[in-house]
């Protein structure tokens, strides 16, 4: 019925299906990337807790890690371990314990930095309010390896009492 009020090249169609692909494209793209961003984050806190993790085992099969050379190398340990996609980054080493040596003394060691959504940083770009990076923060805490198997001694009984 139109064909009759309106001239032939009104009707065409053929530019129709461009138009449209470029119109869908960007959101099918955001669509698409956003869970590849996420996953990306969630795996470089996976990596980032292994790192922790495998650093404080390294720490408590240490015959002596009590000293500061120890530390200072157990967080160069997983520096050398963490993923490249975390920036920012802070490894502490703590040893954890009562005041008597041998007695449920704990290895700490925490791995905290930045990641940067690129999802983000493309709603900064339409205006949108967010936040510049999210932060990752993992700890692993391990007991001593080479300490008494139970607090049965009398002076860990003791100083498990008064605390």
């Amino acid at each position: 019925m139109l064909d009759r009020f309106l001239p032939y090249h009104f009707l065409d169609r053929s530019g129709q299906s461009i138009v449209e692909i470029g119109l869908v494209t960007p959101f099918l793209l955001i669509a698409l990337y956003v869970p590849i961003d996420f996953g990306i984050a969630y795996y470089t806190a996976h990596l980032t807790q292994n790192a922790v993790r495998e650093a404080a085992r390294i720490a408590v099969s240490t015959k002596d890690p009590f000293d500061g050379s120890a530390a200072s190398a157990i967080a160069n340990e997983t520096l050398g371990r963490l993923p490249a996609r975390l920036q920012l980054v802070t490894v502490t080493v703590n040893y954890l314990g009562p005041g008597v040596a041998g007695c449920m003394q704990t290895v700490t060691v925490t791995a905290q930095g930045s990641y940067n959504y690129f999802f983000y940083q493309m709603l900064r770009l339409i205006g949108a309010t967010v936040p510049d990076t999210a932060q990752i923060r993992r700890t692993s805490q391990m007991r001593y390896e080479f300490q008494p198997v139970t607090n049965s001694m009398p002076a860990c009984t003791e100083v498990l009492a008064s605390n």
